[in-house]
């Protein structure tokens, strides 16, 4: 059974190039709906949905060259990793190398590493595998500038060691970019975008009950914003977006990200309100640290009163009808239960929002006859105008006809009465129509 003591950083280390993480981060967010993500725990989950995009300085030795870097989420898309360094280097071949259940040493295969064992041996080298046993290396390359462990190209499998040196710029948590590339020699600087798991937000709101004149709430919103994705983000630059991504289900997540364009933020400590694509966002005025395993909260939107409805509810018995009649006494007799007090209340914050209600029916049997009239209610409380597609299926019977419309309809089909409505921003539009039903003797 082998050991695993100490983990050390080497100095002066003969190693791969290294790669210097800048300070420009920025960190896109998407709400949450799981729980999971704000749990307590120091491990990694695979819920939530973000896309980082950071700045690299790439220290080329010039020629291709092999660049490692590490640090990244554990719960990172391997598939979808892109860094552009612009006409200074050309990426021949990437792989990401996951930590897997190693104690995070499986992360820096690839990395040359000083493993003592416990007679007190060291072996200099590259480390090409991890497992559950042992520790692999490849004997081709010393640790130090100044090492005095020789190297001969042989493999050795350890199974009994002490520690391990990793190169000194290399972080223990998360997964590694491995990077073949061509490119000029000094340092240059490059672009790393990816996709990651392991980050989510949600709203957070508290309330202040005031019955005194009426039902009012004074609300205070947060974003708690959770990071268990196995990196740290330190002064990231977040945007928050209020929508769950439309990703496959098969296949690999992609995000594209869309500009966005941004409105005026009430307060200079709030949140800068915008929309993104069919989404909102809401961007965080100063850059935040995130530690993994955490779960920060900022303000989302200035404190505000809204009217709410309270009621209390009694009730008994459930919505189900025996097979035939119970006609036991006792049966269905004395019940005790709680009153139920019930709060509602509603914000409009959101982006377009859409009801139904019928407004008539008549039914005239003697003529084969009937007609229901609706009112489709359409709110945008975006910024921009936008074109909503009602559909709607008349359903009551095969014959039909629209009798009339405040709108006229784009598609009119056996099965489907189709709505372009444009609603601008900020304003409600409400469509009422009727649907005329009619049949023969034969059909009764």
């Amino acid at each position: 059974m082998y050991r695993v003591l100490l983990f050390s950083l080497m100095t002066g280390v003969a190693a791969m190039p290294a790669v210097a993480a800048d300070n420009d981060l920025s960190v896109t967010i998407y709400r949450s709906s799981g729980g999971a993500l704000f749990d307590g725990g120091t491990g990694t989950i695979r819920d939530g949905y973000s896309v980082i995009h950071e700045q690299r300085t790439l220290k080329l030795a010039g020629g291709r060259e092999t660049v490692m870097i590490g640090g990244l989420p554990a719960t990172l898309d391997p598939e979808a990793v892109a860094i552009d360094a612009g006409d200074a280097a050309k990426v021949l071949a990437q792989r990401v190398l996951s930590a897997g259940d190693n104690n995070g040493l499986a992360a820096h295969r690839g990395e040359v590493v000083r493993v003592t064992g416990s007679n007190g041996e060291s072996w200099d080298g590259t480390l090409v595998q991890v497992d559950a046993n042992g520790i692999g290396i490849r004997k081709d390359k010393p640790a130090f500038s100044n090492s005095k462990v020789g190297v001969d190209d042989s493999l050795h499998y350890i199974r009994d060691y002490v520690s391990v040196q990793l190169p000194a710029d290399s972080v223990l948590s998360g997964s590694t970019l491995q990077l073949v590339l061509d490119g000029k020699a000094g340092n240059q600087p490059a672009v790393l975008t990816y996709p990651t798991s392991g980050l989510g937000w949600r709203a957070a709101y508290s309330a202040l009950l005031d019955e005194a004149g009426g039902c009012k709430l004074h609300l205070t919103s947060l974003a708690s914003i959770a990071n268990r994705s196995g990196r740290d983000y330190s002064g990231a630059r977040l945007k928050l977006v209020a929508g769950e991504p439309n990703i496959r289900q098969q296949g690999a997540p992609r995000a594209m990200m869309m500009k966005s364009a941004a409105a005026s933020a009430p307060q200079d400590y709030m949140p800068e309100q915008a929309e993104l694509g069919d989404y909102r966002s809401y961007t965080i005025q100063s850059p935040l640290d995130l530690p993994d395993a955490s779960v920060t909260q900022v303000p989302l939107y200035a404190p505000r009163d809204a009217s709410c409805e309270r009621s209390w509810v009694y009730e008994t018995g459930g919505a189900w009808f025996p097979p035939k009649p119970m006609m036991n006494e006792n049966a269905a007799g004395n019940a005790a239960g709680p009153v139920v007090s019930r709060l509602a209340f509603r914000i409009e914050d959101n982006l377009p929002a859409g009801s139904r209600e019928r407004t008539a029916f008549t039914i005239d049997r003697a003529k084969r006859e009937m007609s229901e009239s609706f009112r489709i209610n359409l709110r945008n409380s975006g910024e921009r105008e936008r074109t909503v597609t009602v559909r709607e299926h008349p359903n009551r019977w095969r014959m039909w006809e629209l009798a009339s419309s405040s709108i006229a309809p784009t598609v009119s089909k056996p099965d489907l009465l189709e709505f372009q409505v444009k609603v601008a921003g900020g304003k409600d539009v409400k469509i009422d129509y009727t649907i005329r039903y009619h049949w023969t003797a034969t059909d009764e």
